[in-house]
């Protein structure tokens, strides 16, 4: 009985551990900043972290999101990320922060977050938003959707695919925490039509169900 007992302890021990994972570790001290000269750098928690004694309040810092980026693409958006790439002390502490910039119309493409859930606050503007559910058990996807106004909150689960549409003929502006440090985006249509190399087309329309014509035409227009 006590072995089974036991048994059981480690396997709700592991299904933990492998949750705990899933997302960006917990820091075992108080800040790592990123560094790459090891000559100024501690091993600590498996990572170079910049000497203690040598960080400075720039590390954590970084300017300009009260600037609009350019939305002046086929999209009509634009990302602006603050990530450990560009404040150095995030480096572990499993965050990091975006703002989207939306021209009249513009969209924020189907694409997921591999890394990181995302909570999205609107500044300006009225987007359509959702996110679609992974595959359940009768084989559907979900799809939530909501309209959102200057002020409203929305969240992105981790890894779901999910987008934003701008409804007005107005710009708009969000920003948007996401829970990892370095969250990863993969855009869906880029990803699967603009690949290096390309995804065989055959099995594209297999996939798809659609005329190889179809697949050839897409695969133009994301190479």
């Amino acid at each position: 009985m006590k072995a089974a007992h036991f048994l059981s302890v480690l396997a709700v021990l592991a299904l933990a551990t492998s949750i705990a994972s899933a997302s960006d570790p917990s820091p075992l001290q108080d800040f790592c900043v990123a560094t790459n000269d090891p000559n100024n750098a501690l091993f600590v928690n498996g990572k170079f972290c910049k000497d203690p004694k040598l960080v400075t309040a720039e590390d954590f810092f970084t300017s300009g999101l009260n600037i609009p980026g350019n939305t002046d693409n086929k999209v009509g958006s634009i990302v602006t990320a603050v990530n450990v790439e560009k404040i150095p002390g995030l480096n572990t502490l499993g965050i990091s922060l975006v703002r989207i910039d939306y021209a009249p119309y513009g969209i924020n493409p189907p694409h997921t977050h591999p890394r990181g859930t995302e909570i999205l606050v609107v500044v300006e503007g009225t987007l359509y938003v959702g996110f679609v559910t992974s595959n359940q058990p009768d084989g559907s996807n979900k799809l939530i959707t909501k309209v959102l106004n200057k002020g409203d909150v929305f969240v992105f689960p981790i890894g779901l695919i999910h987008f934003q549409f701008n409804t007005g003929h107005t710009p708009a502006v969000v920003f948007a925490g996401i829970s990892s440090q370095n969250f990863g985006v993969i855009t869906i249509a880029n990803a699967v039509f603009g690949s290096t190399p390309p995804i065989n087309p055959d099995v594209l329309t297999k996939a798809f169900q659609v005329d190889k014509n179809v697949i050839d035409y897409l695969q133009k227009q994301f190479n």
